[in-house]
């Protein structure tokens, strides 16, 4: 699997339910509110074959109350 991160950031007032609605289609390993630009910090594990664009684009960027992601791939964990 591979793993990547996305930076959410809400319309005011929907971070929680955005979270929730990331924690409930169950495509999501962690979910983190956070301070700063971005209000969600998102860890997701995609297949290799799956393309990472259009998964975000087609499963996270389409959830109500979203105004705009930042997607981190990353290359090795120590």
């Amino acid at each position: 699997m591979i793993p990547f991160f996305v930076q959410i950031k809400c319309q005011l007032g929907k971070s929680y339910e955005v979270a929730n609605a990331l924690a409930d289609a169950e495509i999501a390993s962690e979910i983190y509110s956070t301070a700063g630009d971005f209000d969600l910090l998102v860890k997701f594990y995609v297949d290799p074959t799956t393309d990472i664009g259009h998964f975000v684009n087609e499963k996270v960027q389409v959830l109500p109350g979203i105004q705009d992601t930042k997607t981190i791939i990353t290359f090795k964990a120590f």
